[in-house]
């Protein structure tokens, strides 16, 4: 039995990595896994072989415009035409925005997916504030503004484990939301200033 990790994120390193690094946590020892990275619009030929040997995958991206990223969907449609096993698929999506439950209509377009290349569809995990996650403190599991995503994960790897679906969840860091929100704003103004513009250009419109 053998779980794969693909980690859908464009960026080399993202709060995808991160929740499949806090997944994998809890799965090490109890099964096999093998960790892709799908950053580009196609799946390597041998992406595709761990993906035809595997009875379950673990897809974790960030929400783009409510979606999926659009480079994942070209891999989607190829993993959908080039690989014809029956696996357990699972979704984690993160998202900027402070409410999990943003998340909900990506993890349909994976749920859709899986019903239209005839593979099981196991439930996933949106998470909320996923902006904030590669920057928080390294604590043990359950500690800190992460122990709500961490419940969740845990509770993900055990239907992982088990080979069974679960309803969806959605979860938020353990932080005020006015505290994030104004967490965020520093950042949006630090960013741009590093890219030679100004805070009030924040305020620009298109016409």
């Amino acid at each position: 039995m053998k779980v794969v990790l693909i980690n859908a994120s464009p960026r080399n390193s993202s709060s995808s990595a991160s929740l499949l690094e806090s997944l994998k946590r809890y799965l090490d020892g109890q099964i096999e896994t093998v960790e892709l990275h799908c950053s580009k619009k196609v799946v390597s030929e041998d992406d595709l072989k761990q993906l035809r040997d595997a009875d379950r995958w673990v897809i974790a991206c960030p929400l783009y415009v409510d979606g999926i990223p659009g480079h994942f969907l070209s891999c989607m449609k190829q993993i959908a035409d080039e690989v014809k096993s029956t696996p357990h698929v699972y979704g984690i999506i993160n998202c900027g925005f402070y409410e999990g439950i943003q998340t909900d209509l990506a993890l349909e377009i994976l749920e859709n997916w899986c019903c239209k290349s005839d593979y099981s569809w196991g439930g996933g995990v949106g998470v909320g504030g996923g902006g904030a996650l590669a920057s928080l403190p390294k604590l043990e599991p359950g500690v800190g503004p992460k122990a709500p995503v961490d419940k969740a994960l845990k509770n993900l790897a055990e239907t992982v484990l088990k080979n069974i679906p679960q309803k969806n969840e959605f979860v938020s860091l353990a932080f005020p939301r006015f505290l994030y929100k104004l967490a965020a704003q520093w950042g949006w103004r630090g960013a741009i200033k590093t890219n030679g513009g100004c805070a009030k250009d924040l305020n620009k419109r298109l016409s």
